[in-house]
């Protein structure tokens, strides 16, 4: 008997960890991506996603079913296909294109009986409204009739040790009741648990509900990382306390801002959305995009100021800054507020020094040189910046040794050290 055929389109940070661990459940995957040199790559057992380390790829293509490919006639004879494809916005709007080019591109491979599931992060409505109709006209097939469509919002959160595809309870949706169990039967032969529930549009509200919560309490902790700054009140120490609480507080940090795909995105598709059909503003989600939006701009007032009462100008300094990453060891460059806070002070003149371990050189900022951790570059610079907090980082040699040390993230601990 054949192995099932599973096409995942995009083989980003959601798609490539699908495509492996279904090769791994057994599954015969194509692996489609529009970028031909990440498929290459990959086709060379190269890994660009953390989550996914080039000998478990490497194992994935030795068994003979993981297969590359730039090309939708390598989709035809598929049961199953999953669309990971970005979702960004557009001068605030949502930017689906990249959804509709993989209905478009499946749409004439769909056959009686397979099953299409979207995962890109999107406002409720999108596979009913959008996809749906774009499958069925390039196929001539009709969804509930002759194949079956739903919803399953990623989960991935890069360089989590702890939480993976396969752990992470995964919620499952589908147009109907026989495309929810055959969505649901496929993602439990890859994680442990699924969570069905009645509608699509309920599953892609989850996704955007889950960022949400996040952006809005980040803005809340920042904001408050502002004024207890000029209250002269340690936020960091405050945080740590009520963290004690056994009940009803979950901590959240200060940061220089949010990025990747989902905080600075996510939230403005619902926003969106309530616009678009209600007439309303949703006041909390515009109001933490504000906030969390202006953090590289404080920051970058903060390094000025930290720097001018030690007599030294902004304009001519040099600046080191540790990661540029959005996340913690990882390389994912999306949207990271370090890349805006090292544009800023590239744009008013600085030096501007970074390390980043994790991140490809072709995406670090124009006028950002590339150094090692060393002693000697620590003691080169007029102020080092942590601003993504790698653990590979020696910051008690940082410390030790730095003449002025800005930390947006906690790490750094001396006399030399201030703390967002």
């Amino acid at each position: 008997m054949n192995a099932e055929k599973l096409v995942v389109i995009g083989q980003g940070y959601v798609g490539l960890p699908l495509a492996v661990r279904a090769v791994e459940a057994g599954m015969d995957v194509v692996g489609l991506d529009v970028d031909a040199t990440r498929v290459k790559q990959l086709a060379n057992g190269e890994s660009y996603v953390e989550d996914i380390p080039a000998d478990r790829l490497g194992r994935a293509l030795a068994s003979g079913r993981y297969h590359p490919s730039t090309e939708y006639t390598d989709a035809e004879g598929f049961d199953i296909c999953v669309i990971t494809v970005p979702t960004p916005l557009r001068d605030g709007t949502p930017d689906l294109s990249f959804v509709e080019q993989a209905g478009l591109g499946i749409g004439p491979y769909l056959r009686p009986g397979c099953t299409v599931v979207l995962e890109s992060t999107t406002y409720p409505g999108t596979t009913e409204e959008l996809l749906c109709p774009l499958l069925e006209s390039t196929s001539g097939l009709h969804s509930r009739v002759d194949f079956h469509l739903g919803y399953s919002p990623e989960r991935i959160d890069p360089g989590n040790p702890t939480w993976r595809l396969e752990n992470t309870p995964k919620v499952v949706s589908g147009v109907d009741d026989a495309s929810l169990a055959r969505v649901d039967a496929f993602y439990r032969r890859l994680v442990e648990r699924t969570v069905p529930v009645d509608s699509t549009r309920v599953a892609e509200l989850t996704k955007l509900i889950e960022n949400t919560f996040r952006q809005v309490n980040i803005a809340l902790i920042n904001e408050l990382a502002m004024l207890s700054h000029q209250l002269d009140i340690d936020v960091w120490q405050a945080i740590e306390a009520a963290e004690t609480k056994p009940f009803g507080f979950m901590p959240f940090r200060p940061g220089p801002g949010v990025g990747g795909h989902c905080l600075p995105i996510d939230p403005c598709y619902l926003s969106w959305q309530v616009k678009r059909r209600l007439g309303r503003q949703f006041r909390f989600i515009e109001l933490a995009n504000d906030i969390n939006h202006e953090m590289p701009e404080h920051v970058t007032q903060r390094i000025m100021a930290g720097l001018n009462r030690s007599g030294r100008a902004l304009t001519g300094a040099r600046l080191l800054l540790l990661g540029l990453a959005y996340k913690r060891n990882t390389g994912d460059m999306r949207d990271s507020p370090a890349t805006e806070v090292a544009r800023r002070l590239v744009d008013l003149g600085a030096e501007v020094l970074a390390v980043e371990p994790y991140a490809e050189p072709h995406h670090i900022p124009v006028g950002v040189a590339l150094v090692e951790l060393t002693e000697r570059e620590i003691l080169a610079a007029d102020a080092v910046v942590v601003v993504t907090d790698h653990d590979c980082f020696d910051y008690d040699l940082v410390a030790r040794h730095a003449h002025y040390v800005f930390d947006t993230r906690n790490r750094c601990q001396g006399p030399a050290v201030e703390r967002l």
